[in-house]
């Protein structure tokens, strides 16, 4: 099938799927598609118990995907650009050490944590998966998805500094998370040497080489913006910084999603207030919020449809209902420990971690890197807990939220 044809029944599922959410569900938008996009799933393998074969069409669609790809070359960094424009960096420097701590050390406890409890989980129910592709989950499962967490924040008014709080951990710990599981897919696979020194090297050259050509270009783009006052080209400059930084960062093995993040933040707060009109600023905000929009919705559609391809029976799926409250809990203690150990903030309450334990949202990214491990009982294993923790994440977590807030 041309790619042309699956963009187009992506796209009209996704406004379908919108129009009967708006019209009839009143959930959150990237939830509601999410749960028709289920359902649709579901359905299909429905008829196909009855031999009808249309299952088969779609699933051979799904097969046909790599979603992988799809969202961490396609939309990734335009989502990531997104949803930092508008992350507040004053207020984010304000609380440098409580995100930088959830983003670095809070992803390596969670990690651990999760990959050595799943290990003897799985152990128990007879399923022989080595420790390396355990410790692969919880760097998968462990950083907070920035597209559904950013999407829920803005549903659920939360206060303005709780939420800079969550969405600037969810769009750094993103990208360290992602540094993590490479780092590791590398051990797994025999393509890096099982060495410590070599895998904080390898490390800092993502991270740190990832945030400085992020502000380098955005610095960039920032004195184009600057010398000009027209619209169109500054949309067009944003729109050419968002490629080129994810190119870049890839042609020399950085970490785009940290480089997309920094720029973005650069753009969206120095540019927003120094180098643009008001006329603007208001067409960016616009263009970059009908990005996210379209993308998020096309996104979840994807997720939803993805249950074709999961397997959901027997010690797979036991192992998923496992997972939702080991990773909850990992997500507690990996927040709570470090700070409660460095004393950084001593003002911290159980009220604001719980908040952020629960609003700590997984989503497609987790799911993508997932589907990027090698072919064998590992990936199959793995693809179904995160999708099964990835549901409930979204569906569960996603829908409460703002009750939890208001409690």
């Amino acid at each position: 099938m041309e790619l042309f044809n699956i963009i187009a029944i992506l796209v009209t599922l996704s406004a379908i799927f919108g129009y009967v959410n708006h019209r009839f569900l009143r959930m959150p938008t990237t939830v509601g598609l999410m749960l028709i996009s289920i359902l649709m799933s579901l359905c299909l393998v429905a008829i196909g118990h009855l031999g009808l074969g249309i299952e088969k069409h779609w699933m051979g669609l799904m097969q046909r995907i790599d979603f992988n790809k799809t969202l961490m070359v396609g939309m990734l960094s335009f989502l990531l650009f997104a949803g930092a424009l508008h992350v507040d960096v004053a207020e984010l420097f304000r609380k440098k050490w409580e995100v930088g701590i959830y983003a670095t050390v809070g992803i390596l406890i969670s990690t651990v944590m999760v990959g050595a409890i799943i290990y003897f989980v799985l152990e128990l129910l007879g399923l022989q998966i080595k420790f390396i592709f355990c410790l692969l989950f919880g760097a998968l499962i462990s950083p907070t998805d920035p597209i559904a967490v950013i999407g829920m924040l803005r549903k659920a008014n939360a206060p303005k500094s709780l939420e800079v709080r969550i969405a600037a951990e969810s769009l750094f710990n993103d990208g360290v998370g992602v540094v993590v599981f490479v780092v590791l897919l590398g051990m797994a696979t025999g393509e890096h040497e099982v060495s410590y020194g070599k895998a904080l090297l390898l490390f800092a050259e993502e991270t740190v080489g990832g945030a400085s050509l992020g502000l380098c270009l955005g610095w960039s783009a920032y004195r184009i913006l600057k010398s000009i006052d027209n619209y169109q080209v500054e949309i067009l400059v944003t729109l050419s910084l968002v490629t080129s930084v994810y190119a870049l960062a890839s042609a020399i093995n950085t970490s785009g999603p940290i480089a997309i993040v920094v720029a973005g933040m650069l753009v969206g707060n120095r540019g927003r207030k120094v180098a643009m009109s008001e006329k603007t600023r208001q067409n960016l905000d616009m263009f970059w919020e009908l990005i996210d929009e379209i993308l998020n919705s096309v996104l979840f559609v994807l997720i939803g449809l993805e249950l074709l391809v999961v397997q959901l029976s027997g010690r797979y799926l036991i192992a998923a209902l496992i997972a939702i409250p080991l990773v909850l809990f990992s997500r507690y203690v990996s927040i709570g420990l470090p700070l409660r150990l460095l004393t950084l903030n001593k003002n911290f309450s159980y009220q604001t971690l719980n908040i952020m334990t629960w609003g700590g949202l997984r989503g497609g990214i987790a799911v993508a890197l997932a589907l990027s491990l090698p072919s064998g009982l590992e990936k199959d294993v793995i693809i179904t807990m995160t999708y099964v923790v990835v549901v409930f994440s979204i569906l569960v977590q996603g829908l409460t939220f703002k009750y939890l807030l208001k409690a």
